[in-house]
This record gives structure tokens, C-alpha cells and sequence, in this order.
């Protein structure tokens, strides 16, 4: 009898494809690793940063007219059709951003007749005028007299003496939050009016301020209170008041960073130079020359046509993208001992924060360690990059470090006591301090979210720690914060899809069937929420917008987080998780990565968006790398 030969099995054009995709998306990645050991992509936010550092430049007296002209010429490139300035790319033009991008091309020399101009005072106008725009713009505006301090929200500096266990006290406040009040509080104190050198009579209609709101509201309340405030003002002891200022000025000094910033963010860094010049800091002095100085180390220069553009970064990401980039490396196939990931694994290692910093006011019996955000940040190391540092070095040559049990116990010890992980502080979850008048530019305080805890659930579970106590109540916190409709919410990531881009493969890791009801749920959401094109995308209009939930233009990050979560709830070779694949592949550019002009961060939900230039090819790699790692070559 004859024997039959066996028949080859088919090959996978696709999956040939994904091989070939992920080839040149790792060589592309590799190629932008620093000799250091780190990776650091561009964080763009809007021009909202660069009107600011204009205004900064101006009222310290240290203008400079080529800096202002390269300042300029960026902020024209964003403008809209309608003259307005948006908050995100795609997204529509926003009051307070055009009003501050505006007053900064006046500073830079355009006049208010030119059409662009127009164009913007127009849309200022009907969006309700300078009357209508947040606090944050007006206090802008009145610190070169184009507002009232009287009709300013009052910020009194005495808050820095309140004990942590009193309601207003500053560590109720979120750590971005707190480091921004204490300086603003001394700006509002002294009042200070600096010349603009033209005034602003075209952005403003005239319109009365809108009505407290009532009594049967807490709001209404907290708005009471603030006229309170205000009227201590006018009788504050003054031994008092200078004992404020004093220990707020020493509160701000204490936090300075290594490389001169606060935070390493922008927001506390440019009011605390204001607060502190105040108070008769000279520009000489250390401090502020430190803080003047860093922002260099924070300015993008870009060759253009027209001439160079300068733009801010409003933080900077070496940390979070270098262990997002050793994972995705790892799930592309590089091994732990690939010389890429040891010299990543060793920087990362020596990043770690040995010192006490605000988190401790809470957790004081908690030891140190973890990692921030970015290259100095001392004070404030967050759960989210510690999580991610974690499920990174146990891809490297020191997945045994002993950084991992002290960054492991710091995680648990910031567990919350619902059972969830804040991202900088436990328990900063009271809701009051929210709806005082001032507190109108962003989420404030610090409460539990999906990301994070799944981040952190996940990196528990990398540890051997699935069935710990601190793990179980995460995996309940998680089941408990699933929306009605299957999703979970993305704080710091746009927005259901990076919510259930994180949760399933947490939640997989810690021991759920795929089969769970929860999974089942999530994944239904999302093959209802795929777009035509195969792919994911969520337009940050979300925040505010439940019909926009997983609803936007394809982008290469949120494609790859529902691909992650489809392979961990072993849904990767669907026709859908292929649709998905294919259109990856068909969007990726020659030199490996992608284009992705849309903003998938966030900063604070629903006010403050990021583009994390790096998420368009670390995502995607790690979605590319787990498919084609589960895939036998041999099937169809």
C-alpha cells in the first residue's frame, strides 16, 4: 500500500505578517534606547504650557524675543480653523485655552486686528468671554491686572498649618494638587499686578459672574465658605499671615527637585517661582535659579519652514516608558538577558526612591521605596510606575533584585482601605475638596482607580502573591468597579479601552477563568465597540460623554490595548482579534512604528489630555509579541 504524504500545514499569511511587523516595530524601539540604559518619548499636552512660560517669562522680568518668537510660532501651528485652540488634537476649541494662547501671541507682538486674531477674540466672545474662562486663566490674567484678585477664589495660605487629620488641610488635596495650591496661596495673598503692556478689552462681554449656587447644595456651602475666606482676608492677623507665608515658602523649598522642578510638572514649578520671587527670592538664588534653569531640560526645539519652534513638555516619562518598553521587548521574544533589557533593567533599578516623601504623612509605618515618573522626583514616587517597574525587572537579568521585595512591600502598604490603589497617596479620596470655587482645573484629589489597581494586582501576581490578602481585596475592588456596561473606567488612559486593556490581563493573572462573567462582559464590549476598520479608538470626549464611550478614530495604542485584553482572555485568534491585527499591520509606517496624532493619556479626566509619543510602538509591540507567541506556527 502506498503511504499518502502528509500535507504541509497552511501557512498564515498574517501571521507572517506579524512577524515581519514586529521585526521592524523592535528594531525601531531598540534603535531609541538611550547608552544609559532608558527610553523617554515626547509628552505632548496643548499650548496652554507654552502661553504660560511666556507669561512666567514676563512677570519675572526675563523676556527674551527669540525664545518668544520660537514660542509663537508653535502656538500658531495649533490654532484651529475657527481660531480657538483645543485641549487635544480632534478635539473642539476650548474658552480658557484660547484665551491664554491669545493673550500670549500679544505678548509676542500680534496685533488684535490680524485675521487669526480676530478669528480667536471672536470665539472668546461667544464662548462667554475672559468672564467664562477657569480660575486657573483668570488668576493668570490678574496677576497683570486684567482681572480682579477681589473676584479671584480665595486660597488662604494658613491651610499649610492645618493638621493632616482636619478637613482642607493640603495632603486632602491630591500631590499635583497640593503642590499647586500651597504657591498659588501665596500668589493670592500679596496680590500681585505686573505690566502686560496692552490690555485685553476684545475678549471680555461684560457678563455678570453666574449665581451661587443654592444653599441645598454643598457646593453652595463651599461657596459661602469662600466668601468667608475672602473676608478673613481683610483682617487676618498679620503675625499670622507672615507665619503662613513663611512656612508655606519653606514647604515649597523642601519639595524643589534635583533637577529644579516641583513635581516634575509644570503646573507647581511655574507658580512656585512666581510665589517664591514674591516673598523676595531673587532671581540669583539658587532655588529659582535651579527652577529657571531645569525648564531647559524640558524644551522641545523643532527645525520647521517658517523657523524653529519651541514648545514644553508639561512632564517628562523616562521611567514609565522604559519599563513599558523592557516589557514590550520581552513580549517581542528578546531574552532577559538581551544587553538592551540589563542595561534597562540596571538604570531602572537605580532609580529607586529611598526616601520618605508626602505619601508618608498617611503611611507613615510603611518603609520606603518605588519608583516616579520621571528622572528626578524624589517626593513623589506613584503605585502605577512602581507596578510597571516591577512587571519589568522580572524580565531582566534581576528579576531576583531585592529592589523587587522592598518596591512589593511599598505596594501593599499603599493599599487604600477599600481595597483599591490611588496612584500617589492612600485614602486621598476626600470628595469635598473638590468643589471648593478654586478647585475648577481637573480632578484634585487622588482616589482608587481600575488602571492602577489592575496595574498593581498584576504586578502582585508576577511577584507569587495571587492568593495574598492585598491581591484578593485588589481582584474585589476590580469586580466592584466594573460599569454596568462591562467596561471599566481609564483614569489615566483614554479611556474604557484602557481600562479593560489593563483589568482582563490582571484579572487573568490573578486566577479568573476567561470564562468568568466579568471577562465575558468586558470582552463583549469591546467586539461591540470595534470599529469598521478593525481597530480600537476612544476620543476623550468620553469623559464627559457617555455616547463616546469606545468610540473614536483607530489609533495604534488603544487597538493594542483591546488586543491585550482579547489574548488574556484567550480570544486572540478570533476573526475579530485578526481584523485588529490587519489593520496594525496595514497602518504601520516603514520604519516600523506608527503615526498617531490623537492624544490616548490623560492627565486629569475630562480638563487635561496627553500624546505619549512612545505609546504608538510599545503598546503594539507587546500585543504584536503575546499573539505571535501563542500562536503554533503550523496553524491556519
Amino acid at each position: 500500500m502506498t503511504q499518502v504524504p502528509a500535507r504541509a500545514p497552511a501557512r498564515d499569511e498574517l501571521i507572517d505578517r506579524v512577524r515581519d511587523g514586529l521585526d521592524r516595530a523592535t528594531a525601531h524601539l531598540l534603535a531609541r534606547q538611550d547608552a544609559e540604559g532608558w527610553w523617554k518619548g515626547e509628552l505632548e499636552t496643548n499650548v496652554t504650557m507654552e502661553a504660560e512660560d511666556l507669561l512666567l517669562r514676563r512677570f519675572l522680568g526675563i523676556s527674551d524675543e527669540r525664545l518668544t518668537a520660537q514660542t509663537a510660532r508653535w502656538i500658531r501651528s495649533r490654532q484651529l480653523d475657527d481660531g480657538a485652540w483645543a485641549k487635544y488634537h480632534g478635539g473642539p476649541g476650548d474658552l480658557s485655552t484660547t484665551v491664554e494662547a491669545y493673550t500670549a501671541l500679544r505678548l509676542a507682538g500680534d496685533t488684535p486686528d490680524a485675521p487669526h486674531m480676530a478669528a480667536a477674540a471672536a470665539f472668546v466672545r461667544d464662548r462667554g468671554g475672559i468672564e467664562r474662562s477657569r480660575v486657573f486663566t483668570r488668576i493668570w490674567l490678574a496677576l497683570f491686572g486684567e482681572w480682579p484678585w477681589r473676584q479671584v477664589p480665595a486660597i488662604p495660605p494658613e491651610l499649610v498649618l492645618l493638621p493632616a487629620w482636619m478637613p482642607f488641610n493640603v495632603y486632602d488635596f491630591a500631590c499635583w494638587a497640593r503642590q499647586t495650591i500651597v504657591p498659588l496661596a501665596i500668589v493670592r495673598s500679596l496680590r500681585p499686578v505686573r505690566s502686560l503692556g496692552f490690555s485685553l478689552p476684545e475678549l471680555r462681554t461684560g457678563r455678570r459672574p453666574p449665581p451661587p449656587p443654592p444653599l441645598s447644595r454643598r457646593a453652595g456651602w463651599l461657596h459661602r465658605l469662600d466668601l468667608a475666606a475672602r473676608g478673613y482676608e481683610r483682617v487676618a492677623a498679620r503675625p499670622l499671615r507672615r507665619h503662613a507665608l513663611r512656612r508655606a515658602a519653606e514647604w515649597i523649598v523642601a519639595r524643589q527637585e534635583a533637577d529644579g522642578s516641583w513635581g516634575g510638572i509644570q503646573p507647581p514649578w511655574v507658580y512656585s517661582l512666581i510665589a517664591l520671587h514674591l516673598l523676595g527670592y531673587p532671581l540669583t538664588h539658587p532655588v529659582l535659579r535651579a527652577g529657571l534653569s531645569g525648564l531647559e531640560r524640558f524644551t522641545v526645539r523643532e527645525p520647521t519652514p517658517d523657523g524653529t519652534i519651541r514648545r514644553l513638555e508639561a512632564c517628562q516619562s523616562p521611567v514609565w516608558d522604559t519599563a513599558l518598553a523592557v516589557t514590550a521587548l520581552a513580549d517581542a521574544g528578546l531574552p532577559a538577558d538581551d544587553p538592551a533589557l540589563a542595561r534597562a533593567g540596571d538604570w531602572l533599578a537605580g532609580q529607586e526612591i529611598t526616601v520618605r516623601g508626602d505619601w508618608a504623612v498617611r503611611r507613615a509605618h510603611v518603609p520606603p521605596s518605588g519608583w516616579a515618573f520621571e528622572f528626578d522626583n524624589d517626593g513623589y514616587p506613584d503605585t502605577d510606575d512602581t507596578a510597571e517597574v516591577i512587571l519589568a525587572l522580572r524580565r531582566t537579568p534581576l528579576r531576583e533584585h531585592p529592589v523587587l521585595q522592598r518596591a512589593t512591600r511599598w505596594l501593599i502598604g499603599m493599599q487604600s482601605r477599600d481595597g483599591g490603589w490611588g496612584a500617589f497617596d492612600a485614602d486621598n479620596d476626600r470628595a469635598l475638596v473638590a468643589e471648593l470655587p478654586f478647585c475648577d482645573f481637573g480632578e484634585v484629589i487622588d482616589p482608587p482607580s481600575a488602571d492602577v489597581t489592575a496595574h498593581i494586582v498584576e504586578a502582585l501576581c508576577a511577584q507569587g502573591l495571587a492568593s495574598s490578602a492585598a491581591t484578593r481585596r485588589g481582584v474585589r475592588w476590580l469586580l466592584r468597579a466594573q460599569e454596568p456596561d462591562g467596561s471599566w473606567f481609564g483614569r489615566w488612559g483614554a479611556n474604557h479601552v484602557y481600562g479593560i486593556g489593563g483589568v482582563v490581563p490582571a484579572l487573568v493573572a490573578a486566577g479568573l477563568r476567561p470564562q468568568h462573567p466579568a471577562i465575558r462582559r468586558a470582552v463583549e464590549w469591546l467586539l461591540g465597540h470595534q470599529n469598521g476598520d478593525g481597530g480600537w479608538g476612544e476620543d476623550m470626549r468620553s469623559y464627559d460623554d457617555a455616547a463616546m464611550r469606545g468610540r473614536g478614530v483607530s489609533t495604534a495604542s488603544q487597538t493594542a490595548w483591546a488586543l491585550l485584553a482579547l489574548h488574556a482572555a484567550g480570544q486572540h485568534r478570533t476573526p475579530a482579534a485578526r481584523r485588529a491585527l490587519a489593520w496594525l499591520l496595514d497602518t504601520q509606517r516603514p520604519d516600523g512604528t506608527w503615526d498617531e496624532p490623537y492624544y490616548t493619556g490623560t492627565g486629569f479626566p475630562g480638563d487635561f489630555f496627553i500624546n505619549y509619543h512612545l505609546y504608538r510602538l510599545v503598546f503594539p509591540i507587546s500585543a504584536l509579541g503575546r499573539i505571535l507567541r501563542d500562536t503554533p506556527p503550523e496553524e491556519p
